[in-house]
């Protein structure tokens, strides 16, 4: 089964999936560990004890970045999901109900992404409270765009296809031409588009609670470490921010592998390789 290059990639998702779970799973398990202090550790560098050092407060550093990413990754799932529900709501809606609704969504996407992303990011997050809600409002509502105009325009070429002229003049409305003969066909790009958006969010979670503008000091966020560890960066303490953002980095190209390979398991040309 796995000699085939669909049957590796196969396998390749499945133990990627595998890895992002068990993170998720471990952060949730080390949630209270990562909050011990021991002074009498603190600031210690990388070793087989304690694998990412140890920070100013003795607290052991791996423990609390792999806490970190599971929050990011939990927060990650919840609001590439709204994203992308929202993206199919609005995308197919456009295509489908008529030009005047068509415009208007085309027009409301141009707004969203003429407005600089990280700024109405931050601005939506820190109006809703910020916090865990506050962020996950702020990315849901900022993340939809590109997945909504690639679904729109998906919409509209199949609208101009044979068998959907064919529906209309059977007298079908507009719910079961969309039912029947336009979301099965962009389920794919559906799915690749919700799975691209997790690296997405995760990423700007990180970047607006390192601004200070996302989830509170009190949670053990990717976003808080690298913000903390900033001030002693240059008293030698590289541990600190290196190890915690490359593991970081290394979570957003696994993110980015599985969406490419999951797009190219769904092209119909790789079903016999």
């Amino acid at each position: 089964m796995f000699q085939s290059r669909r049957g590796r990639t196969l396998l390749g998702i499945a133990l990627a999936c595998g890895a992002l779970l068990l993170l998720c799973i471990a952060g949730i398990l080390w949630k209270e560990d990562s909050l011990v202090t021991d002074l009498s550790q603190k600031n210690l560098s990388p070793s087989g004890q304690h694998w990412f050092g140890t920070d100013f407060l003795g607290r052991d550093m791996f423990v609390r970045t792999v806490v970190g990413l599971s929050l990011s990754l939990r927060l990650g799932v919840l609001t590439a999901g709204i994203s992308a529900l929202l993206a199919a709501l609005l995308g197919i809606g456009a295509a489908v109900l008529g030009k005047a609704a068509d415009a208007a969504v085309s027009w409301l996407i141009d707004l969203v992404m003429g407005i600089p992303h990280i700024l109405l990011l931050i601005l939506i997050s820190y109006a809703a409270g910020k916090g865990f809600f506050g962020v996950a409002i702020g990315i849901a509502l900022t993340h939809w765009t590109s997945l909504a105009r690639l679904l729109r325009g998906e919409v509209l070429q199949l609208s101009e296809s044979t068998y959907v002229k064919t529906a209309k003049k059977l007298g079908h409305g507009s719910g079961y031409i969309a039912r029947v003969h336009m979301i099965p066909h962009i389920l794919p790009q559906f799915f690749t588009g919700l799975l691209l958006l997790f690296p997405h969010a995760v990423l700007h979670e990180a970047s607006i609670t390192f601004l200070g503008f996302g989830l509170t000091p009190e949670q053990p966020a990717i976003g808080i470490i690298l913000s903390e560890s900033m001030k002693y960066l240059s008293m030698g303490y590289w541990w600190l921010s290196v190890l915690p953002g490359a593991l970081l980095v290394m979570v957003i190209l696994l993110f980015y592998w599985l969406g490419q390979n999951v797009c190219a398991l769904l092209d119909p040309a790789s079903v016999h390789e």
